[in-house]
């Protein structure tokens, strides 16, 4: 297993193929009660853009992506509307008496394992290196997470994330999470 930044066109296809195996959409109640889910749907354009800006970090298997977490920054504001609202939603957050929009952070803009290989550490292992990577650049780590998917909330506290407040999309309540680099 390694675990890696993006490096090239197939990498990007192999996150694009993970995502739509695991998007909320596509499994059963079963698969999305047991195994957790992801939900939002980035088409292979904008996986190309977003990683032209800041590789995603991936878990390979013999060459097969088999976990990733995507980097967002505030260079993609204006590409794709869930990332923009957001980047406005944690934009009116406070951390320890500092308004975020303030504040220089990037946002996780999806982390996903493949179900063969939940259990094993991948997310905290892509994690460290997302971390390593970026945190000289960055003060903070954001991202959201659907109140009912309790596995990844899970992950992300195992990681180092600590829950900052509660949003809502579409009437689903959703935690944002912060990792403190400072």
């Amino acid at each position: 297993m390694r675990i890696k930044r993006v490096s090239d066109r197939k990498e990007i296809e192999g996150i694009k193929s993970l995502q739509t195996a695991n998007l909320l959409k596509n499994l059963s109640p079963r698969e999305i009660e047991a195994q957790g889910f992801v939900t939002a749907e980035y088409s292979l354009d904008f996986l190309e853009r977003m990683n032209e800006d800041e590789p995603a970090i991936i878990a390979l298997e013999d060459d097969n992506v088999v976990g990733y977490a995507l980097v967002a920054t505030r260079k993609l504001l204006g590409e794709h509307d869930l990332l923009d609202d957001l980047f406005s939603q944690i934009d009116r957050q406070a951390y320890r008496g500092t308004r975020l929009s303030e504040s220089n952070y990037v946002l996780v803009g999806q982390l996903c394992v493949a179900k063969e290989y939940r259990g094993r550490g991948l997310a905290g292992k892509m994690y460290e290196l997302f971390k390593s990577e970026l945190s000289g650049r960055f003060d903070y780590c954001l991202t959201d997470v659907q109140v009912s998917n309790p596995r990844s909330i899970r992950a992300h506290l195992r990681s180092g994330f600590q829950i900052l407040g509660e949003l809502s999309y579409g009437g689903s309540p959703w935690k944002i999470v912060i990792w403190d680099w400072r």
